[in-house]
């Protein structure tokens, strides 16, 4: 088997450098022709550059430490950053906003009705009546609603009597009487001695009375006035209507 010739690389050296070691080469075939085949292949001898003189390559300084350092870390890239998945501090909060809860609408409070008008008797004096009793019930009446009690002894034969009816029964007179007062009718025309009693009860100054006698009563019974005493108003609507808004508080 003839011995295998295995050229050299061809490499960048000097025309100086290729010389000897085409030399070395033909030494290399003839020790092996003589000898017979190495142990060690050809190619493995020549493979090497410094087995037959060549010169090596050292690698730039820095290189080898740039690229081992550069093995040894990863790149920041591959490494997962440490904020990633991390909700930043600084982020807002989404807050749970509840719903106003409903403002309560303000109830409508009416105001109080006015208490229905008091009764207001018709013209004239019935002499038949219990006017005890009927002074009473409008004294309890009183108490029930603050108005005052109105007492007008007088006749059915009496002019000034019929023209103080007359006054009473228009509007606004009536309007006054119903808001203010409880009227109560006494006739003393007659020879009622109850009915008597009752004017002197509440009128004891005595003497001769000058009809309609009008006295203004409090609910808790107490005189507050009495025309024997001070002399009647005109009976007129002017004059009847500034007496009754006079003594009805």
């Amino acid at each position: 088997m003839s011995p295998r010739i295995l050229r050299p690389a061809r490499t960048a050296a000097p025309l100086g450098v290729r010389l000897p070691l085409v030399a070395a080469a033909v030494v290399a075939v003839g020790l092996t022709a003589a000898c017979g085949p190495s142990s060690q292949s050809a190619g493995a001898a020549s493979s090497s550059p410094s087995a037959v003189g060549e010169p090596s390559q050292s690698l730039p300084a820095g290189t080898e430490s740039a690229s081992a350092s550069a093995e040894a870390s990863p790149t920041a890239s591959a490494s997962p950053s440490a904020s990633a998945g991390t909700p930043s501090a600084s982020a807002p909060t989404p807050s749970r906003t509840q719903a106003a809860p409903a403002t309560p609408k303000p109830s409508r409070t009416s105001a109080a009705p006015a208490p229905a008008p008091a009764k207001i008797p018709g013209p004239g004096y019935d002499s038949s009546a219990d006017a005890q009793k009927a002074i009473d019930a409008a004294l309890r009446a009183a108490k029930a609603d603050g108005r005052m009690v109105l007492l007008d002894f007088g006749a059915n034969w009496c002019g000034n009597c019929k023209a103080a009816d007359k006054v009473f029964a228009q509007p606004q007179t009536a309007a006054i009487l119903g808001a203010s007062y409880h009227l109560v009718k006494v006739d003393i025309g007659g020879n009622s001695s109850a009915n008597s009693a009752l004017l002197r009860k509440y009128s004891p100054s005595g003497g001769t009375y000058k009809m309609p006698v009008l006295i203004v009563v409090s609910p808790s019974g107490t005189v507050r006035t009495d025309t024997h005493a001070t002399g009647n108003p005109a009976l007129t609507s002017d004059g009847i209507n500034s007496f009754l808004r006079q003594w009805a508080s």
